[in-house]
């Protein structure tokens, strides 16, 4: 749901709530005016019937039935009223009312009593007889009687009770309530809701409109990068009627203060690669320089190294041969370790791929390793792949080789005579994806070797570049031994798409695993 949905519907909601508001607001108002314009039109038809007819409990008394006729003809023009002679404890005398009533019968005299207090009431509801136990009662209104002989304890002799009923909805007063409220209201309504429409739509597109710019520039940051046409394209490109860059207010200061980490980070990102390509530079050039006077060296070295190797009085000059021979060999093999991690780090660096059996591969590399590993008493091994899934994957043959030959070299200059190196090509289907993504195949070669493992520590740095783990073993002649085969492992999977994992504990060997997708 973005930003902008959210709030048109909050101003949409916010907006219906008011308008349900100002309805109910509308209705109670209208009930309670009615309420109130009957219960004042109540009093004063009773002090009327009051001032016009004095003695009417004495009438009541005389002619009874001439009585009861005559309170029915003063509502002859009130249908929905009916009029209650009562005494003073509330029992009802005489009626208008149609339906007979229970001997006896006795009106509630609270809310009577209210209706003839001195405190002046907006309205009151009451007991009606005809509807007893009716929800919210109806309006009363009340007047005291006197009687002709006067008794000083009760000057009171009885009251005039008016029972305004809640009106019948007939179809006239439907039609006059549609035509005064219904119509006007429902009006009224449409009107709202397309006001509040389309204010809604200036609002939200007001409101989000720098937001939008900004996550335009954000965009546009991460499709390109920190570049120095990305860090202006999506900033720049906003209208004259808005700019983000002379806006005041929040989203103006945001924006400002995005634009300043824009270009902080540009600017640091331009000294970074400027540095990067100066070191990737000066070791590409350095180990270019130095390969050929190591070269001339070891040449040299060799040619002592034959001339004295019948000569048994250069026997001791002989073995400084030797040791100056090896290193310089060491070090050559370095200078080549550091040229070629230079030039896999290059952002022009490709790939030449091609798609072919990756255990076909370790075959190959078995082979190639495998004199070594019988002098050292070393078993080595490739495993056959499994037939449940193909090993094939788009590699680089030569990159791919050294990246194996690399671990294979390592696990050997680890492996004392008894132990045993296995190499394994296996296909898997990756499951680390998310549930809207297909499941994909990828390509596991593994290295497995019996040598003494690594500790715990040593893990979290072992692709480090010039990291060595395991020091208790004297360094191997090869790059692997300065710690940089690791590393050129790590670049070579990168490049392919995929990554290095080991698994190891001291005593249990180790197993260095190259995850790539499947080709």
């Amino acid at each position: 749901m973005s930003v902008r949905f959210k709030i048109a519907l909050t101003i949409f909601v916010t907006g219906a709530l008011t308008a349900l508001g100002v309805i109910s607001t509308v209705l109670f108002a209208f009930q309670r005016f009615e309420h109130e314009t009957t219960y004042h039109r109540a009093n004063a038809f009773l002090q009327r019937v009051g001032s016009t007819y004095n003695g009417m409990l004495d009438m009541q008394q005389r002619h009874p039935e001439e009585f009861a006729v005559f309170l029915r003809s003063l509502l002859f023009f009130e249908p929905d009223s009916q009029l209650y002679l009562l005494r003073t404890d509330g029992s009802v005398i005489v009626s208008t009312s149609a339906r007979p009533l229970p001997p006896g019968y006795r009106v509630t005299m609270q809310p009577l009593m209210e209706a003839m207090g001195p405190k002046p009431m907006p309205y009151v509801m009451g007991e009606d007889p005809e509807r007893p136990g009716a929800d919210n009662g109806a309006i009363i209104a009340a007047l005291p009687l006197t009687s002709a002989v006067i008794r000083p304890d009760q000057p009171i002799a009885g009251y005039l009770y008016l029972v305004c009923q809640k009106p019948i909805a007939s179809e006239g007063r439907l039609e006059a309530f549609r035509s005064t409220f219904a119509r006007p209201a429902l009006a009224s309504i449409l009107a709202v809701v397309v006001l509040a429409t389309l204010l809604t739509a200036w609002i939200t597109a007001t409101v989000t409109r720098p937001l939008r710019r900004l996550t335009e520039a954000v965009a546009a940051v991460e499709r390109d990068g920190l570049t120095a046409v990305a860090a202006d394209a999506a900033l720049t490109r906003t209208p004259d009627s808005f700019d983000l860059r002379t806006s005041r207010d929040e989203f103006g200061k945001l924006a400002s203060g995005f634009r300043t980490m824009l270009m902080t980070l540009r600017a640091q990102w331009e000294a970074l690669r400027r540095l990067d390509h100066f070191r990737r530079e000066g070791v590409s050039n350095l180990s270019h320089d130095l390969r050929s006077p190591l070269t001339a060296t070891t040449a040299c070295l060799e040619t002592l190294d034959a001339r004295w190797a019948t000569d048994p009085e250069r026997a001791g000059d002989r073995q400084l041969v030797e040791v100056a021979l090896r290193n310089t060999r060491n070090a050559a093999r370095l200078v080549q370790s550091l040229g070629d991690l230079a030039q896999l780090d290059e952002p022009e660096f490709k790939l030449r791929r091609e798609v072919l059996d990756a255990s076909e591969l370790l075959d190959d590399i078995a082979v190639r390793f495998a004199a070594r590993a019988e002098k050292q008493g070393v078993v080595l091994v490739a495993q056959p792949a499994a037939d449940e899934l193909p090993t094939f994957a788009a590699l680089d043959i030569e990159l791919f080789e050294r990246a194996v030959a690399n671990l294979v070299d390592n696990a050997l200059k680890f492996c004392t005579a008894g132990g045993h190196i296995t190499l394994a090509a296996q296909g898997r289907i990756d499951q680390s994806g998310t549930t809207s993504e297909p499941a994909r195949r990828r390509v596991e070669v593994s290295v497995s070797d019996s040598g003494p493992g690594i500790a715990a520590a040593d893990l979290a740095h072992l692709f480090d570049r010039l990291y060595q783990s395991r020091q208790s073993v004297e360094p191997a002649s090869s790059e692997g031994g300065k710690g940089l085969g690791l590393a050129i492992v790590k670049r070579i999977a990168e490049l392919h798409g995929g990554k290095v994992s080991v698994a190891s504990e001291p005593g249990h060997g180790t197993k260095v695993t190259i995850s790539l997708p499947a080709g």
